[in-house]
This record gives structure tokens, C-alpha cells and sequence, in this order.
């Protein structure tokens, strides 16, 4: 083998190498979307329940009646409201992140294909044996 044949080899093994690579972060990217809607649903919800908890006319009534307990309450409702808030916040960033790289991914393989089937008119299908 030559040395132009041994640098053909190469790249060529970089380039699928690569394109596997990009393959494998786009299945990726459909787990971290779902993480990202479970944020966008989850979260809403904790906010909306602690909220409601706290605005309830009898839960004056139990911090009045227990003092330790009503101190943690009050404190875990303020945590999850805290937390909630924060997830809403990030799930949004993340949503848009990979949808934003959804779209340079979809017009990769486009242009990618595109590539491929100007060289395969213009040289021949790889495929083909001559």
C-alpha cells in the first residue's frame, strides 16, 4: 500500500469515525429532549402543589398547632419551590439547545447527502465495481 493510499485509508476511517460519533449524540439528543419536557412538566407541577399547599386556609392552622413540623414544612415547600423554579429555568435552556442543534444536525445530513450524491455522479458509485 502507498503512502496516498495509506492517507486515503486514514482519513476515511476518521470520516466514519466522526460520522458514527455525530450518529450516537443524536440518539443521545432525543433522551436529554425527553429529560428536558419531564422538566417542563414535572417541575410546573411541584411549583403549582407547593403554592397551593402554602395558600390552603388549614395549613396556617398546622404550623400554628406544630412548631417543629411547621418549620420543616415551610422549609421543604420553599426548597421545592426554589428547585422547581430553578428546573423550569434550565429545561427551557435545554430544550432550545437541542433543538437548535437538531437543526444543524438535520442540515449536516443534508449537505452531507448532497456531497455524496455530487461525487457519486460525478465519479461513479463507490458501490459499483469498474
Amino acid at each position: 500500500m502507498s503512502s496516498d493510499e495509506e492517507k486515503l485509508a486514514t482519513r476515511t476511517d476518521i470520516l466514519k469515525m466522526m460520522d458514527g460519533f455525530i450518529e450516537q449524540i443524536s440518539k443521545i439528543r432525543t433522551t436529554l429532549k425527553g429529560v428536558s419536557i419531564s422538566a417542563l412538566i414535572l417541575a410546573p407541577l411541584a411549583l403549582a402543589l407547593s403554592i397551593y399547599i402554602m395558600q390552603h386556609p388549614s395549613f396556617f392552622v398546622l404550623m400554628d398547632n406544630r412548631d417543629e413540623f411547621g418549620i420543616v414544612l415551610v422549609t421543604l415547600l420553599i426548597s421545592v419551590i426554589a428547585i422547581s423554579s430553578v428546573w423550569i429555568f434550565i429545561g427551557i435552556r435545554q430544550y432550545r439547545l437541542i433543538d437548535s442543534w437538531s437543526r444543524r444536525y438535520d442540515d449536516y445530513l443534508r449537505g452531507k447527502e448532497k456531497i455524496d450524491s455530487e461525487i457519486a455522479a460525478n465519479f461513479g458509485s463507490i458501490d459499483d465495481p469498474e
